[in-house]
C-alpha cells in the first residue's frame, strides 16, 4: 500500500512499530522543513555527485541491494480463517507487519515530501534536487528497515545524511504547525515528558474509547479532507511525523502502537491540527482520549 502525506497517520502507525521509525520520521521531517542551505548542504554528502562513472556504478549496485534487503521488513497479512492461532497471530502481525514497504517510504519522500509544493527543492537546480533527495531517500530506507538490514549496510545509507545533519533528531520542533501551534507543542511535550503513570493513563482513557472506532476513522478523514482542500496537507504531515517523536520519546513501544495507543495520538493530533475547519462532532471524537485523561 502506497504511503502519502493526505494519510500520514497510517505512516505514523508503522513507523511507531518499527526498530528505525523514530529515526526515519526525523528524516522524513528534516525534508519537509529543508530550505535551500539544507538541500545544499545534503546534496555536498551525496556519495554518488564524488564518484566516477565506474565508483557510481558500484554504489548504483550497492543501493539497489540494500533495497531487496529491506523488503524483508514483515507486511501485514490475512491470517487463514479458522486457525487455531488467529488471535495470537493477528496480534503479532499488528505489532511487527506493516502497512507499506520501503519502496513506498522512499517514494512518499521524493514525490511528496520533495514534491512540488516544497518551495526550496522547487528553486533548486536539478542537481541539488536529485542529490539531496539520494541521501535523504538512502536514509529514510536505512531507518525504516533497520530491524532487517545488516548494520553495516544501514550505516552506509544513513552515514551521508548523518553527516550533512547531525541535529536531525530535533528537525521541525519550532515547525509552523497553524492555528493550533501553541496547543500542538503542549501536546507533544506532554508525550514526549510521560512516564510509567502517564503512559498508563493514556492506555486506560485508549481502552475506555473503543467503542468509537467507526466514527474515528470517518473524523480522521473528515480532518484529512480538510487539510487537502486548504492546502494544509504538509502542515498535518508534520504534526503526525513529530507525533511519532513524541510517541517514541515517551516510552511507547510497537505493541502500543498496535493495540490503539498511536491510533488514539493520530486523533488528537488530527483533531487539533485542523480543528479550526472540522465540525463539532468530528473534533469531540478526535479529541476525546486527551479530554478523558486530563479530566482524570
Amino acid at each position: 500500500m502506497p504511503y502519502s502525506l493526505v494519510s500520514a497517520a497510517t505512516l505514523g502507525f508503522d513507523l511507531v512499530r518499527l526498530p528505525g521509525g523514530r529515526a526515519a520520521a526525523d528524516v522524513l521531517l528534516t525534508g519537509l522543513t529543508a530550505g535551500p542551505d539544507d538541500l545544499a548542504a545534503l546534496a555536498a554528502a551525496s556519495r554518488t555527485g564524488r564518484a566516477d562513472r565506474e565508483q557510481r556504478a558500484v554504489l548504483a549496485v550497492r543501493a539497489r541491494r540494500a533495497r531487496e534487503l529491506a523488503a524483508a521488513v514483515p507486511q501485514l497479512r490475512s491470517v487463514t480463517p479458522g486457525a487455531e492461532d488467529r488471535t495470537a497471530v493477528l496480534v503479532a502481525q499488528l505489532e511487527r507487519g506493516t502497512i507499506g514497504t520501503a519502496a513506498a517510504v522512499e517514494r512518499v519522500l521524493r514525490e511528496d515530501v520533495l514534491g512540488p509544493e516544497h518551495a526550496a527543492a522547487a528553486q533548486a537546480g536539478a542537481e541539488v534536487r536529485e542529490r539531496a533527495a539520494e541521501v535523504l531517500a538512502d536514509a529514510v530506507v536505512g531507518e525504516w528497515a533497520a530491524g532487517v538490514l545488516p548494520p553495516l549496510v544501514r550505516r552506509e545509507l544513513v552515514a551521508p545524511f548523518t553527516a550533512a545533519v547531525p541535529d536531525a533528531a530535533t528537525r521541525g520542533a519550532d515547525a509552523d504547525l497553524g492555528p493550533a501551534t501553541p496547543g500542538l507543542c503542549s501536546l507533544l511535550a506532554t508525550f514526549s515528558g510521560l512516564d510509567a503513570r502517564g503512559r498508563e493513563r493514556w492506555r486506560g482513557a485508549v481502552d475506555d474509547g473503543r467503542a468509537e472506532q467507526r466514527p474515528w476513522a470517518t473524523a480522521m478523514h473528515e480532518a484529512s479532507w480538510a487539510a487537502h482542500v486548504s492546502g494544509r496537507t504538509r502542515t498535518l504531515a508534520t504534526a503526525q511525523l513529530l507525533a511519532v517523536r513524541a510517541f517514541a520519546d515517551g516510552g511507547f513501544d510497537a505493541r502500543d502502537g498496535a493495540s490503539g495507543s498511536w491510533n488514539a495520538l493520530a486523533g488528537v493530533v488530527q483533531g487539533l491540527t485542523m480543528g479550526d475547519l472540522l465540525g463539532g462532532g468530528a473534533l469531540d471524537v478526535l479529541l476525546a482520549p486527551w479530554h478523558r485523561v486530563t479530566a482524570r
